[in-house]
């Protein structure tokens, strides 16, 4: 009973993180090689800047539930982008990666508003065990379990979707793809953001097979109810929203 407890908790913790959204902002590729894939293993959604200005743009930009921010960056340092963070009243948790270990650089970093403090080098097992423990403690980093676009609604808890009062059967890749969508309501999704946050492999331009998904849950949640709400961006992608 005790392993079979283990295991529902375990599957439990890897359908939230899956919704879970990280910034890694980090120059060096060989840490953002690794860190992206560990990342991906653990069902996190990876988004990578390769300065500070990109860096602090796409937290400006979007909506992250944490952010892993190396201090040494080109063009603008961690630190700044922290302060400009903060500035801003933002409050996404953010882990700084860096060389510097000094307690005097440590105490700077958490004056700042960081909300953990990791030296390089490190274990990315120890990295993930400082997300967690964000995550674990700071609850405003969950997304809520019921989303709903129009007169479409997706329950997470019970892998439920509806339209109106009628309930719609998808398979769990359908399902997974209309949390993306719903979770990010009228925003232009590309094949490849598909690819990267719900299939987790970089897309293949010789393929259709994403289309063909798109197609068939278009077909599930819009053929046969209004408003229409999965459209097509041409040579671009795909949105949700009610354009009513």
């Amino acid at each position: 009973m005790a392993i079979f407890k283990k295991h529902m908790n375990f599957q439990r913790d890897l359908l939230e993180y899956k919704s879970m959204r990280i910034l890694l902002v980090e120059d060096d590729k060989g840490i953002v090689r690794f860190v992206r894939k560990g990342l991906l293993e653990n069902s996190f959604s990876v988004d990578v800047a390769a300065n500070g200005e990109e860096g602090l743009n796409a937290v400006l930009r979007m909506k992250y539930d944490l952010v892993v921010l190396d201090i040494m960056l080109p063009k603008l340092d961690g630190r700044e982008v922290l302060k400009r963070i903060r500035s801003t009243s933002i409050q996404t948790p953010v882990i700084f990666l860096t060389a510097k270990d000094s307690e005097g650089d440590i105490i700077h970093g958490l004056n700042l508003g960081a909300d953990d403090y990791l030296t390089k080098p490190f274990s990315f097992n120890e990295l993930l065990a400082r997300i967690q423990a964000i995550i674990r403690r700071d609850k405003t980093v969950v997304y809520p379990s019921r989303l709903q676009v129009a007169n479409l609604v997706l329950e997470s808890d019970g892998h439920r979707v509806f339209r109106e009062k009628t309930k719609i059967e998808l398979t769990p890749r359908e399902y997974a793809l209309l949390e993306f969508f719903m979770r990010h309501p009228g925003e232009i999704i590309t094949r490849t953001m598909i690819s990267e946050k719900v299939w987790d492999v970089h897309f293949d331009t010789s393929t259709n097979i994403i289309d063909v998904h798109v197609s068939h849950l278009r077909n599930k949640i819009d053929k046969d109810f209004e408003p229409k709400l999965l459209h097509t961006v041409k040579g671009v992608g795909y949105v949700l929203e009610d354009r009513g």
